[in-house]
């Protein structure tokens, strides 16, 4: 008991002297503010277990400085001491970012009692959030069945990953297990979509047609960069919705979000595909037929990546813009850091683009490394990694130098990944692609109804090794498994996370513009 550190946040703490030694003598180590502004403070400079906090308070409120509060350590209980009486906000405030709900005048056994409670405040979270997303579940429901423009299924995606996030704060897996099927619903409609327009998004413009990964320069960097002043653009590698959004949540506090978008990575959904697509502004079989010296065929087993700059240098000189760029990617902590060192002549550049790769690496050692795995069994402990990654690394400390200079920054993914679950069985030659999302050959053998295929690459953009090749796309959470050595390649792969195919994980991707704060 005596190492539970309590914080009281209150304008008039003198009156709540009783309060505090009745405290200390039950051997809890409390200690008092007057002010929202000096609470901030004291919890970024040390760790409390407990907040008690009043609502209505002069200059910064209660409820503003909850949310501060919750930016810098969101996991901290608060305890909302306010003069409210309405059971319904008392439920809705617990269900959400409080912990508790007192009202005054406040005697020291209820003080008591809420700490008692909120031992076991994941009940409460889970009622209340179960309460509310059955409420949702009908509405989630219609969206997947009527989504039929890429606005709708913007829309879907960003309530999904919003339930995802709250169902994990909540101890029923019941919750978290019919939102996951409502996601493969989605999944399969999704594919329905993508199947049914995407060689339309590559003939013509027309009014639904998405931002796709070759446009993202042409349509959102480069007018950014005539505008002036510098303009850093990050490419964090294999970024998903909900990873983005777990990132933002730590840089509130740096930049503000100027805007926020998702566009649509191409197929396949790889970095070979989509990323050197987004540098060049070209699709695949543009780049090959262009530049055949900066593309690099699946069967070829030299790096898939290794041209960005020379691409990115092509599209600017296109695009007619002669301002000073430059051009690193981050691979290692290393890396990151000898990076920052020279923030001060990056700032220099009207235009700098950074890869990190990290979340990608990841994502590989996730499948390669069995204790990995076993740490990020479901979305929460792998999200929780993420964040985990970023609140320590040199990017997160690369943002706070470029923002304390008055830069702006873009920040997006080339693809994302999805959990593959369900294996699809593909035959091919040895000259068949590897990757277990899409399959690029010319003798392939397959169920055509398990696949989207593209019987012609040519009118998607994409490059042919032989006049019969084709291409076929694992949909949902799908994998396509080789005959030979099924049950040891299913075994070895299922429930990693792959990318290259089609789902809204991979395809529908985040794209913010900051700045500072």
């Amino acid at each position: 008991m005596s190492q539970i550190r309590i914080l009281w946040v209150d304008d008039e703490v003198g009156v709540l002297r009783s309060h505090i030694l009745f405290l200390r003598e039950k051997g809890f180590e409390t200690e008092t503010c007057h002010s929202g502004n000096d609470a901030i403070n004291m919890v970024m400079e040390r760790p409390y277990d407990i907040i008690f906090l009043d609502e209505y308070m002069p200059g910064l409120s209660g409820i503003e400085t909850l949310r501060r509060i919750k930016s810098v350590r969101p996991s901290i209980p608060v305890v909302m001491i306010t003069k409210s009486e309405e059971e319904e906000i008392m439920d809705a405030a617990i269900g959400s970012q409080i912990a508790d709900y007192l009202i005054k005048p406040v005697k020291p056994q209820q003080i008591l009692l809420s700490l008692k409670r909120i031992l076991n405040i994941d009940d409460i979270v889970t009622r209340q959030t179960t309460t509310l997303f059955r409420e949702e579940f009908g509405a989630i429901s219609e969206m997947i069945s009527a989504s039929s423009t890429f606005g709708q299924w913007s829309d879907l995606y960003r309530k999904l990953t919003f339930w995802q996030a709250e169902l994990a704060r909540s101890s029923d897996p019941g919750m978290m297990e019919v939102l996951r099927m409502q996601e493969s619903d989605a999944n399969r409609a999704f594919a329905r979509y993508v199947s049914g327009n995407y060689l339309g998004w590559m003939s013509a413009e027309t009014d639904d047609k998405p931002l796709l990964s070759p446009a993202v320069m042409s349509k959102r960097i480069f007018p950014l960069v005539r505008q002036g002043s510098p303009l850093f653009f990050f490419i964090i590698d294999n970024m998903r919705l909900d990873q983005w959004q777990t990132i933002a949540a730590d840089l509130r506090q740096i930049m503000r979000t100027v805007s926020e978008e998702l566009y649509m990575s191409i197929l396949p959904t790889t970095t070979q595909y989509s990323r050197n697509a987004l540098f060049s502004g070209l699709m695949p079989a543009s780049i090959g037929e262009m530049m055949p010296e900066y593309w690099i065929s699946d069967h070829e087993e030299e790096g898939k990546n290794l041209n960005e700059e020379k691409l990115l240098a092509k599209n600017l000189q296109r695009a007619g813009i002669t301002c000073r760029w430059g051009y690193s990617k981050v691979s290692s902590d290393a890396e990151g850091r000898s990076l920052n060192d020279k923030a001060s002549q990056l700032l220099t550049h009207d235009l700098y683009v950074i890869v990190y790769n990290f979340v990608d690496m990841l994502s590989h050692a996730r499948t390669e490394v069995n204790v990995l795995r076993d740490m990020t069994g479901d979305e929460a402990s792998w999200l929780s990694l993420t964040h985990s990654w970023f609140i320590h690394s040199p990017l997160l400390e690369l943002l706070r130098i470029i923002s304390a200079r008055g830069a702006r920054v873009v920040i997006t993914t080339d693809h994302g990944s999805v959990k593959v679950q369900k294996p699809v069985r593909v035959v091919g030659d040895r000259h068949t692609s590897m990757n277990l999302r899409y399959k690029t050959g010319k003798n392939l053998d397959y169920n055509p109804r398990e696949v989207f295929e593209i019987t012609a690459p040519a009118k998607a953009g994409l490059p042919m090794t032989n006049i019969t090749s084709k291409y076929i796309f694992a949909t949902g959470n799908d994998f396509l498994v080789y005959p030979n050595n099924y049950n040891q390649i299913v075994s070895y792969y299922r429930d990693s996370f792959q990318h290259g195919g089609v789902s809204l994980q991979e395809m529908m991707l985040p794209l913010a513009l900051l700045e500072p704060v």
